[in-house]
């Protein structure tokens, strides 16, 4: 990919993941309370279950990149990010660990048993998307605070972009009215 790193485009499958599934899961639980439907469970395993992959993935991408970027940000700010990346992953295994009890006590014919473990998965995925976003705030973080990205620069003698216009003011502004 020409010296662009793998993990920033990977990163996006499970974040934008954690934001879909809790959405998911509270339709499913509002559209089959009574007796949560197999095949919707199904679909939130398949969901959460391509999150934790992707997550897998991300982390290992992550590790990869590691190696270049802490030429040029502080390892701490990188420690960070890991860290909340390895939380918001085991949470997301947490949550497919409910989504599938929840679809085999459905299979079971345990209605009230899926729907009560439909709920912890739900709340569950709630905080599997704070999470997510912590994970991707840090992240953001090392791009555009701590300039990991200078690490891939080709400092080929590229001109930097002009600086964007101060807020509040732009330049077709007419103050003459």
């Amino acid at each position: 990919m020409n010296g662009v790193p793998l993990h920033p485009a990977v990163v996006h499958i499970p974040v934008a993941l954690a934001v879909l599934v809790p959405a998911l899961a509270v339709l499913v639980l509002a559209f089959t309370w009574r007796r949560p439907a197999q095949s919707a469970l199904a679909l939130l395993v398949a969901a959460q279950g391509l999150m934790v992959a992707g997550g897998f993935v991300a982390m290992s991408t992550g590790e990869e990149t590691e190696e270049v970027v802490e030429r040029v940000v502080a390892e701490s700010a990188i420690h960070e990010h890991e860290e909340r990346a390895e939380v918001f992953v085991w949470t997301a295994v947490a949550g497919l660990v409910l989504a599938g009890a929840a679809l085999a006590l459905s299979q079971r014919n345990k209605a009230g048993a899926a729907r009560a473990v439909l709920i912890a998965f739900t709340v569950t995925s709630l905080g599997v998307a704070f999470l997510g976003f912590r994970t991707g705030q840090a992240g953001g973080e090392l791009v555009y605070v701590h300039g990991a990205a200078s690490a891939y620069a080709t400092g080929g003698g590229a001109e930097a972009p002009a600086a964007p216009p101060r807020a509040g003011r732009h330049h077709d502004d007419d103050d003459d009215d």
